[in-house]
């Protein structure tokens, strides 16, 4: 029987990332407006979303601020947070 040599949790970590960052704008749930909205900007992958500041989106025709609220949403999803917001619930803390 051949045995299986366990990936390395940090490995397995690593691809997981990558996998997020290439997922395409439209397969975090954005609306296909939202979507093509980006795709005219020449956003098309997490990685080119998370390079954007707010201000860049904020510039894309049609893109407001309820879209940018959709954006952050939809990021938060698939595991990135906005600096200052809780990034899992178990490391919030209790007031």
């Amino acid at each position: 029987m051949a045995t299986r040599i366990p990936l390395d949790r940090a490995q397995a970590q690593s691809e997981e990332l990558k996998d997020r960052l290439e997922m395409s704008t439209a397969e975090i749930g954005l609306a296909v407006r939202t979507t093509n909205c980006l795709e005219e900007k020449g956003v098309f992958t997490v990685h080119d979303l998370l390079h954007c500041t707010q201000e860049d989106l904020l510039s894309i025709s049609n893109f407001g601020e309820k879209t940018l609220e959709e954006v952050y949403k939809a990021l938060e999803n698939v595991g990135f947070y906005r600096p200052g917001r809780a990034t899992l619930p178990s490391q919030r803390k209790a007031k």
